[in-house]
């Protein structure tokens, strides 16, 4: 253990100072994806190992339970490494993607002027569109910051209002910088508020409050597209050696009970503290003055799954079972168009322990009635390294379940 820590620690080093002076983003030629299986114990704990310290390996999905698959992201010098490792604990390891950076090449093709969603956005045109909406629906949109960053970014998005004294949703995308789906979706959804004409949209646009971000973790998202694709954290200085914490374990309602890592380098690392990223307590600061605010609705990728609070614990508390009813009728509905089938669940029992989320903090803080996590497509294949061609079918289809969230919580009393 105390070589591998050694070894972490010189990697890191490299990887810190070659990032320092490095002017084009980070490649990927010649990664190879495996995809291996976990039917053990000894193999989940070697792999969680690894995750702890990568030393160059990366994985596209997290090992956290038996009796299932992940992807593991093997660098072209650790070839040789990974197949002795994969012999001795018998990974069954099958080759996934040859080649890590065409997958990378795949997601960032077809970029145009005009904003859409064909293509994924950096930053920069995400907020631009923000700002045209606001000139163009000056009566129904307002701009909103709704915190601030440790690079010196706004958190922004905007609200739509169509009348006063409405109930409040607040959706929250991309708090996970390398889930790029997440904010394509947030504001696909977003503009079928303001221009869709179908009875069901106009229904929730007109009749709710909307306060929309698109991207809670900007500098992450930032440094996904200009210096490496699978950066996850806030770009905080931890150490010497480490940038950023988890802003998806940094809340502060059950900090640190599980799910998270004390390891400043880890991709999980809950922060020194609860609320140490500005990131976190900015946007906290922000949604405790929404008025009437009823709905939470937070989206990350990948895995096909609709999660209720808590990431803690199993237990079934707070209105667990509204919730599940709820969530039960909402991916039903989002199977219609599509045929993609997602579980529902609380966080601990349906993905793995989690605790400092935002989503557990707006309901066990806020008491929100409604609050619910997005794990949208896919279930494996590519993760967050989804292709845009299925940006529209993956939020179309998530909007069919909002409408029934929505719905469904109007008719148990929630608004």
């Amino acid at each position: 253990m105390a070589s591998f820590r050694v070894v972490c620690l010189f990697g890191c080093l490299v990887a810190v100072c070659f990032a320092a002076v490095q002017a084009e983003p980070a490649r990927y030629d010649n990664y190879r994806v495996y995809k291996l299986s976990i039917d053990r114990m000894e193999q989940l704990e070697v792999l969680q190992l690894i995750e702890q310290f990568p030393d160059g390996y990366a994985f596209l999905s997290d090992p956290v339970h038996v009796n299932t698959t992940v992807k593991l992201v093997v660098p072209p010098h650790k070839m040789a490494e990974f197949g002795a490792l994969n012999e001795k604990f018998s990974l069954k390891a099958e080759v996934a993607f040859e080649n890590l950076q065409s997958v990378i090449d795949r997601q960032i093709k077809g970029r145009r002027e005009v904003f859409g969603w064909t293509a994924y956005h950096p930053l920069e045109d995400i907020n631009d569109w923000l700002d045209t909406l606001v000139a163009q629906y000056p009566d129904v949109v307002t701009p909103i910051v709704a915190g601030q960053t440790y690079e010196g970014r706004q958190i922004r998005g905007v609200k739509v209002s169509y009348k006063a004294g409405n109930p409040a949703v607040f959706t929250e995308g991309t708090i996970h910088a390398r889930e790029w789906i997440s904010a394509a979706t947030v504001t696909w959804v977003l503009n079928q508020l303001l221009t869709s004409q179908e009875p069901a949209v106009r229904n929730i646009a007109e009749n709710y409050d909307w306060y929309v971000i698109p991207v809670a973790n900007p500098d992450g998202y930032v440094y996904t597209h200009t210096t490496t694709r699978l950066w996850r954290k806030t770009r905080s200085r931890q150490n010497v050696l480490c940038f950023g914490a988890d802003p998806n374990r940094n809340w502060d309602y059950m900090f640190n009970q599980g799910g998270t890592s004390t390891i400043p380098c880890a991709d999980t690392f809950s922060g020194p503290y609860p609320f140490s990223e500005i990131e976190t307590r900015t946007l906290s600061e922000y949604i405790s003055t929404i008025p009437n605010l009823t709905t939470y609705l937070d989206f990350h990728s990948s895995g096909q799954l609709l999660m209720v609070p808590y990431g803690h614990t199993r237990e079934p508390l707070d209105n667990y079972s509204e919730l599940m009813e709820i969530g039960t009728k909402a991916i039903a509905k989002l199977r219609e168009r599509h045929g993609s089938v997602y579980q529902v669940g609380n966080i601990a029992e349906i993905i793995y322990v989690a605790s400092g989320s935002s989503l557990d903090w707006v309901k066990g803080t806020l008491k929100t009635p409604l609050t619910f996590a997005y794990e949208l497509r896919d279930t494996g294949e590519y993760g967050f390294l989804l292709p845009p061609e299925q940006i529209i079918p993956t939020a179309e289809e998530t909007l069919d379940s909002i409408i029934v969230i929505l719905e469904e919580g109007k008719a148990m009393g929630y608004h």
